[in-house]
């Protein structure tokens, strides 16, 4: 999603931070992608850039929201949530069912944070629709716009309009503002 940026982008394994944990514990998306580019942009002393996401359902007052790997209880498997999830909509018809995957991106350097939001609309689905390309939330939520599930859209339309690209494209021009001398290739 990076590509058009004169970055090398590393990993933390590959700077010897591979067991540097940090804990989502804000508030928001915002706060959690925020504290986790700021620690890691310490640790690292290099830009550090974070995500968090959340899948927002408003027949379910914007649950599971920004806790969508810990929504129903610790020691569930993503199935088991999914399925938790599924229940709780119960016969909910499916105009009411309306949802959204929200990707909050943060970079951070220094005093520097730019910040940048993606969000995609659809709906949940009647039952699992599993793919290929599907974790998390994937199989249970259908794009706007469509009748397969994020699980079931080849990856090229998923990865184009998805709340993390969405979020991406977004923060390119602000990385170029925060980071001196990046331009694009040419």
């Amino acid at each position: 999603m990076l590509s058009d940026l004169p970055l090398q982008l590393v990993s933390p394994a590959d700077l010897g931070l591979q067991d540097l944990d940090v804990t989502e514990d804000g508030d928001s998306l915002k706060a959690n992608a925020t504290k986790k580019a700021r620690v890691w942009a310490a640790r690292s002393a290099l830009p550090a850039l974070a995500d968090d996401t959340g899948l927002f359902v408003d027949a379910l007052d914007g649950a599971p929201g920004i806790y969508p790997a810990r929504w129903g209880g610790p020691g569930l498997s993503m199935a088991q949530r999914r399925r938790k999830l599924l229940d709780a909509l119960g016969d909910t018809a499916p105009e009411r069912r309306r949802a959204r995957f929200v990707c909050v991106i943060a970079v951070a350097w220094g005093e520097h944070l730019k910040i940048a939001r993606g969000e995609h609309e659809g709906r949940i689905a009647l039952e699992e629709m599993p793919g290929p390309a599907g974790f998390g939330y994937d199989s249970i939520f259908i794009p706007q716009g469509e009748d397969r599930s994020w699980a079931q859209l080849p990856e090229d339309i998923k990865w184009s309009a998805s709340h993390r690209s969405l979020a991406a494209t977004r923060i390119i021009p602000l990385l170029r503002q925060m980071l001196p001398g990046l331009s694009p290739r040419g």
